[in-house]
């Protein structure tokens, strides 16, 4: 089975333009992405999904320098990006990962894809949809087949942007999905890099933990973050409610 791990990559973020190509610990951020999902023992291959775009450019740039796969498509269509990739690929199995989470870890990413590959039958996996790792240590995977279901289904602007949609939340009676929890509810800690102070977090955290790369096991850096409040990320306090009228309002987009 062909498990590729497909980071979606913009330059264009509101809050911190740029980001995905910032430093973080002599690399950029884009590039630790990618090597922590390389030590992920189920994944075999990963791709990168940026947009079309002009602005786009540096990061296609940056792929074709290093040797890494990608792909370009419509700025506001990131799953017919995830779509194109899983062709050019031959995945048979797909791991959705944003580029500004420079802090996942391989383990979970092993755990969520195990859900599909142990479990036959199961179209979809997260560990978002029931919150309790960190946030920033996100992780979905996809059958080939659901990803065609998916495409086929979303029709809506968030669906497009989202990915996902359409099997967690406007048809998850066609889709057999499953949620993956940690033993601890740790999904108070915010490592995903959204701003200026959550890029100083990531690089303290490499810092502290990282000089001897690879990063430890995310417990680890749970543990580094209560003993060192002061530099602890918490979250801001929005989660994904499905009952709320506007439940894509904390959906991670195009990064």
């Amino acid at each position: 089975m062909n498990v590729v791990a497909v980071v979606q990559a913009r330059m264009s973020s509101s809050r911190l333009p740029g980001k995905v190509l910032a430093d973080v610990n002599g690399a950029p951020m884009l590039a630790r992405v990618i090597e922590r999902a390389r030590l992920a023992t189920q994944v075999n291959a990963v791709w990168v999904a940026c947009s079309a775009s002009p602005a786009d450019a540096p990061i296609a740039a940056w792929c074709r320098a290093t040797g890494v796969g990608f792909v370009r498509g419509a700025e506001n269509d990131v799953l017919s990006r995830f779509v194109t990739a899983a062709d050019r690929s031959g995945a048979d199995v797909i791991v959705r990962l944003t580029a500004d989470c420079p802090l996942l870890d391989p383990s979970v990413i092993d755990l969520v894809v195990a859900a599909i590959t142990s479990n036959p039958g199961t179209d979809y996996a997260s560990n978002v949809t029931e919150r309790s790792f960190p946030r920033g240590l996100d992780v979905e995977a996809f059958t080939r087949s659901a990803l065609r279901r998916m495409d086929a289904l979303g029709r809506s602007p968030e669906a497009r942007e989202h990915v996902t949609i359409p099997a967690r939340l406007e048809y998850p009676d066609r889709f057999v999905c499953r949620s993956i929890r940690s033993d601890s509810d740790d999904s108070d800690l915010r490592w995903t890099v959204d701003t200026p102070a959550d890029l100083e977090f990531v690089r303290r955290a490499y810092q502290a933990l990282g000089p001897a790369e690879p990063l430890p096991p995310y417990p680890v850096l749970v543990a580094w973050c209560r003993t060192n409040p002061q530099w602890a990320n918490q979250d801001d306090g929005v989660t994904w409610d499905p009952s709320r009228s506007n439940p894509l309002s904390n959906e991670r987009g195009r990064s």
